[in-house]
């Protein structure tokens, strides 16, 4: 094996750990996972992203399997996952010249929160549930996973190295 494909199937294989980490732990609380009011603790994982791109490929595909099992099935699948690769994308570019690993991860925290959006818009238009407190209801519920998230990778990074 070359050392170029050795270095792809370390890649892949971490995508693949990621997104099983997001879609275990989603599934371990899927009462929470889904709906207007919900906790999705796999949410922490999107602060991998401003560590390395890769994660958000891992984190839109877990998101993506996870969202398999929502209420609202395949259009779960596709808005949602399409939510997580925006937010992820956008938290990724947004701290890559940030320093600061608190920094990076408070921004992380505000991007994630504020594009619940999507899931509120989502809610809202198949559900038939009103826009503004369902927004409130799930902003929440992130902003509650970022930051345990934050706290959590923040000391795992400290023993890890999360860019490699």
């Amino acid at each position: 094996m070359t050392e170029n494909t050795s270095h792809k199937t370390v890649a892949i294989t971490k995508i693949g750990l990621v997104a099983a980490l997001y879609v275990a732990v989603t599934l371990v609380v899927a009462p929470f996972s889904y709906g207007a009011v919900q906790l999705r603790l796999a949410e922490a994982f999107n602060h991998l992203a401003v560590f390395n791109k890769r994660n958000v490929v891992a984190l839109t595909i877990g998101c993506a399997i996870a969202n398999l099992a929502s209420p609202l099935g395949i259009v779960d699948v596709v808005f949602g996952s399409l939510g997580t690769l925006v937010m992820t994308l956008i938290s990724y570019y947004a701290t890559r010249r940030i320093k600061s690993v608190p920094l990076k991860l408070t921004v992380s925290t505000i991007i994630c929160t504020v594009m619940m959006f999507n899931v509120a818009l989502e809610l809202h238009i198949f559900n038939k549930l009103p826009f503004w407190p369902t927004y409130a209801t799930v902003a929440i519920g992130e902003l509650l996973s970022m930051a345990l998230g934050a706290i959590i990778i923040y000391l795992v990074q400290k023993r890890i190295n999360l860019t490699n």
